[in-house]
């Protein structure tokens, strides 16, 4: 146990404890008055030192206590609070905060200036730090700031307890397979996605998405009320993402389950979305995760088939002027109700053509991130200088496109 000799410097904080036990306070603010002295101690041991140094009697003002009311003497009511708006939540790791009332802080700001302290604690950083004290014991749950699965704030003007249940997140690397799949749920356009006769009520403009079809499993097992899908870029919808998948991270919203069988769900999404979507290499992950998916900007390698009256050596001709030669792509037409409508350079890095006959040709490409392939190939309408169909002098159109490697940093 610390001695009173610790309170340094001595005289100072005697006579603002002297000072202070002119006021109606209870052993936890009397302490807390010179809370940064006297380490290891809580503040009613600080409180009964200094009294005992002083040689008056411990402060015992509980309901009457002019700064906090009684509400350190009620920090098992809060515990049980805590509790009952936990139920039906798993979690292991936790934070503990509190709204006071302005009244509240202003009474504590006054007697701080009154007695001349130097070494006060907030009351409101007090009531966090012992309700998670106390959340712990009962719970059995680790406390503190660093990656909490549900944070509780204390709303002490009300009396009661609010609840954020933090996301589970799961990265991993997805294969879409059916040309007809969006990466994300895509809301109506008609109705916004409130339900009418155009999407017969569904709210959507396609029936199920990649992001649907691999959260089903994980939203049923884990209560989620929604998901969030971040993927790094995103493929058309009539495209097809082989080789080791593109990289994302689900995030599961205000779980009710955190230990998921990733094994036994992964196994469960083959099932369910076969042939239309495969997942691979799926692991914990956290938000960190979402920030460097969204971020990344990985060169991207295609296959792509095209229509058009010219001759393998004209595509190969062109192919040697427009690999590395920079891009000009106007915003292409087909997104540019849903996109700023500017110019963006890039460059196709490598390509090649694979096989051709009957005035179809396969080409093989690898590209700058944010390279808009089909437009590169059919020129959309002057809004991509120079085309792959300007260079050979003929219209072509794209007749499949497949996202073969997305060449992330995780090789």
């Amino acid at each position: 146990m610390t001695d009173p000799v610790d309170f340094a410097p001595a005289e100072g904080a005697l006579e603002s404890a002297r000072r202070a036990r002119a006021h109606a306070l209870c052993p936890e603010c009397y302490g807390r008055v010179f809370g940064r002295l006297g380490h290891g101690l809580t503040n009613p041991e600080r409180a009964a030192r200094l009294a005992r140094a002083l040689g008056t009697d411990l402060p015992s003002a509980a309901d009457g206590c002019e700064v906090c009311g009684g509400l350190f003497e009620r920090l098992p009511t809060w515990v049980d609070r805590v509790v009952r708006a936990a139920e039906g939540y798993e979690w292991h790791r936790f934070t503990c905060g509190s709204r006071w009332d302005p009244e509240r802080l202003a009474r504590e700001e006054t007697l701080w200036a009154e007695v001349g302290t130097e070494w006060g604690e907030s009351g409101r950083a007090a009531f966090n730090r012992e309700l998670g004290k106390r959340v712990e014991q009962r719970s059995g749950a680790s406390g503190g700031p660093d990656r909490p699965d549900i944070v509780f704030l204390a709303d002490v003007p009300v009396g009661r307890v609010e609840v954020t249940v933090l996301p589970v997140y799961l990265r991993g690397r997805y294969r879409k397979l059916d040309r007809t799949l969006p990466q994300t749920r895509w809301p109506c356009r008609r109705c916004q996605g409130r339900g009418c006769t155009t999407c017969g009520g569904t709210g959507k403009t396609y029936p199920t998405s990649v992001e649907e079809l691999v959260a089903g499993p994980f939203v049923a097992a884990s209560g989620a009320v929604g998901t969030r899908f971040h993927g790094m870029g995103r493929e058309d919808i009539d495209a097809r993402m082989l080789g080791r998948g593109r990289p994302f991270v689900l995030e599961l919203l205000r779980p009710h389950v955190r230990s998921l069988d990733l094994p036994a769900l992964t196994a469960e999404l083959r099932r369910t979305a076969a042939d239309r979507v495969e997942v691979v290499d799926l692991v914990p992950a956290d938000a960190a995760d979402v920030v460097r998916v969204k971020e990344a900007a990985p060169e991207k390698s295609y296959r792509v088939g095209v229509a058009g009256a010219t001759s393998r050596a004209k595509v190969n001709e062109a192919l040697t002027v427009a690999v590395g030669r920079a891009i000009a792509q106007r915003t292409p037409t087909r997104v540019a109700h849903r996109r700023s409508d500017r110019v963006r350079t890039r460059r196709v890095i490598a390509a090649r053509v694979v096989d051709a006959a009957d005035g179809r040709f396969t080409l093989e490409l690898r590209t700058e991130a944010g390279t808009y392939v089909k437009e590169w190939v059919e020129g959309d309408g002057g809004r991509t200088e120079p085309s792959l169909a300007s260079l050979v002098g003929v219209p072509l159109t794209v007749e499949y496109l497949d996202v073969m490697e997305i060449h992330d940093p995780e090789v």
